[in-house]
């Protein structure tokens, strides 16, 4: 009996080189987030968010960009999903960390403890393997202390209030709660892309005429805002009815 094996032809060049060319548009968010921290030790509060809006731009592509390449099966010693979440540590986590402590978001003798709060809890947020529901919500806070920053630095709370919110976000990692996930959650899509859309041009102007606060920016920012907090405490609290 002839037993014929399929013999897989290899990837063209082009294909490999495509491949790599993702997983380096991947890693560039480390140079991004290197960028970032130099401009906090520079005091230069606005560049650190530029240079994070740059980061968190990458990281919100380069997914599409490796399923178009099939880096999976072109490149498979090179594991992407762990290069992104190396780099997601650097830019979402250690970076914004560093941002409350050098900017004096925190309260004196406590910043650095806080800090390592950030980081430790990002950690579980990072290796849990369940952070994603089947319908694409994020489960337990997703450690965007990257906004978080944001929201501290430009709402100016007391070090005190920015502690009970670290402290809150922290605990939340651990639980069931769900977090909405902008590009990924097809329930109200349109709605969510739209209502991101505004959050990132108005909070982009808020930053750059800090610490102004226009009311055509700040409005449109703040109802962004409050429609993603509806859509997490919608889904969550279906949770809760079963």
């Amino acid at each position: 009996m002839d037993q014929r094996v399929e013999v897989r032809e290899p990837y063209t060049l082009h294909r490999r080189a495509s491949a790599w060319a993702v997983h380096v548009f991947t890693a560039s968010g480390a140079v991004f987030g290197l960028l970032a921290l130099f401009a906090v030790f520079q005091d230069q509060p606005a560049m650190v968010f530029l240079w994070l809006a740059v980061a968190l731009i990458v990281d919100g592509v380069d997914g599409t960009f490796a399923r178009r390449a099939d880096v999976a099966n072109v490149l498979p010693g090179v594991d992407g999903s762990a290069l992104d979440l190396v780099v997601d540590y650097l830019t979402y986590v250690v970076v914004p960390a560093v941002f409350m402590v050098r900017f004096g978001l925190l309260p004196d003798g406590f910043a650095l403890a806080l800090a390592g709060w950030v980081l430790l809890t990002s950690l579980y947020c990072f290796a849990n393997t369940g952070m994603k529901s089947s319908d694409a919500y994020f489960v337990g806070f997703p450690a965007v202390w990257n906004v978080v920053a944001l929201y501290l630095w430009l709402l100016d709370f007391d070090p005190w209030v920015n502690t009970g919110i670290l402290l809150a976000l922290g605990v939340l990692t651990f639980t069931r709660m769900k977090f909405l996930h902008p590009f990924r959650v097809r329930t109200l899509m349109p709605l969510n892309l739209a209502a991101t859309a505004v959050w990132f041009v108005a909070g982009g102007w808020l930053v750059a005429v800090h610490p102004e606060q226009p009311s055509l920016a700040f409005v449109p920012w703040l109802a962004a805002s409050g429609y993603v907090v509806g859509m997490c405490a919608w889904r969550s609290l279906r949770d809760l009815r079963g």
